[in-house]
């Protein structure tokens, strides 16, 4: 207990120098575990893939569609247990800079492949008696203002025109990290007026969603499908939806490197602010060190004094900076609206900031408890500081 007095005592003997170098702290541990969030939201949508799924996409690239006939060959195929299929609409609302997800989706089937997305009964029979029926998720809905009954005007990009759809349901997630920033429609309402408008695009699908039973045989019916269409017009590829999701994060891999390194510089350079701030206490309480020691003091005592101090000031940033990492996370995610469609602070980040500030501190403590504990006694007792 008394060692406890004497480090809190040393921590504000100079405080304007302590509150500066615990501001610091908060900074770089709020900055690091912001970052770091950043960079599990970019890989949000692949960790929340579930491993019964996988997505056939053309060969060639997602641009080119796939026929719709490929819909009964998949399902024919063995170890698949459902097969749905998505178009990616890519339209406008309102404004260009309201940019969220649409897809025309196989209705029923969809839905069913995916669970997580919690309906209303009687939103999820509405939506599917309504040619013209659309669903958005809850943080869509709120981001907007969108409620049940409103139609919902679109500006088409990759399919020109003016579409309007009506709002039959809003679904919530299941958990955390579901995607609740999407707008789903029906692919039939999109393929009539396409056949309509442009006869060659119509019965063509962007991906399908195919649903298997076990995990383990993802490798061996993703091969089994691919070897149904090869050498055809249209070559197909399956993969996991994993891969398929973090074959788009690869597109900006470089963006998620440098956000994590930069993360860590953070660190580094709070690491030599702290260091700083215990090489000029120590240098300042060399005479202090050698009193102790003349009294008997061994240098346990004295590395309990200077590791106490940095600790103590490592963990109230740190203590601090997570504290405000919850706030400063959720203004964020409102700031970004759908670009970032979960935005959770995970428990491995909190972990990783108190690990950080706490290793900050020790390593900042090393050298003045070396110093401090060699100290000779006349000399030291000679130091002005």
């Amino acid at each position: 207990m008394y060692a406890l007095k004497m480090i809190v005592k040393n921590a504000l003997r100079h405080q304007l120098r302590s509150a500066l170098t615990v501001l610091g702290l908060v900074v770089a541990t709020l900055s690091f575990g912001l970052l770091q969030t950043v960079v599990d939201a970019w890989y949000a949508g692949a960790e929340a893939a579930s491993n019964t799924t996988l997505v056939t996409r053309n060969a060639t690239s997602l641009v080119f569609p796939l026929p719709l006939s490929y819909a009964d060959k998949i399902r024919g195929v063995e170890g698949v247990s459902r097969v749905s299929y998505a178009n990616w609409f890519g339209g406008v609302y309102q404004d260009p800079k309201n940019f969220f997800a649409q897809f025309a989706i196989s209705g029923q089937s969809y839905l069913d492949t995916y669970p997580d997305y919690l309906l209303p009964d009687e939103q999820r029979g509405a939506f599917l008696k309504d040619r013209k029926g659309a669903i958005v998720g809850r943080k869509l809905a709120e981001q907007f203002g969108f409620k049940v009954g409103d139609v919902i005007p679109i500006r088409g990009t990759i399919f020109p025109g003016q579409w309007e759809f009506v709002l039959r349901g809003i679904y919530d997630g299941r958990h955390s990290t579901t995607n609740t920033t999407q707008m789903f429609f029906h692919w039939d309402y999109l393929n009539e007026t396409v056949r309509k408008l442009a006869p060659r695009r119509a019965n063509q699908v962007g991906v399908y969603v195919v649903q298997i039973a076990r995990a383990e045989d993802a490798a061996l019916v993703s091969q089994r499908i691919d070897a149904q269409f090869k050498n055809s017009l249209a070559e197909t590829l399956t993969e996991t939806e994993k891969a398929f999701q973090l074959g788009f994060v690869s597109m900006s891999e470089a963006i998620v490197v440098a956000i994590r390194v930069v993360s860590f510089v953070v660190i580094l350079i709070i690491m030599a602010v702290m260091a700083n701030t215990m090489a000029m206490s120590a240098r300042e309480r060399l005479a202090e060190y050698a009193t102790l020691k003349a009294l008997g003091f061994g240098p346990l005592w004295l590395a309990t004094l200077i590791f106490g101090e940095s600790l103590l000031l490592a963990g109230v940033g740190a203590a601090l900076g997570i504290a405000l990492l919850f706030p400063v996370a959720a203004a964020f995610a409102a700031q970004m609206g759908t670009l970032f469609p979960v935005f959770d602070v995970a428990p491995q980040t909190v972990l990783w900031q108190a690990l950080a500030a706490l290793g900050v501190g020790f390593l900042a403590a090393i050298a003045p408890t070396l110093r401090a504990t060699r100290v000779n006694i006349v000399e030291g007792l000679r130091s002005i500081g």
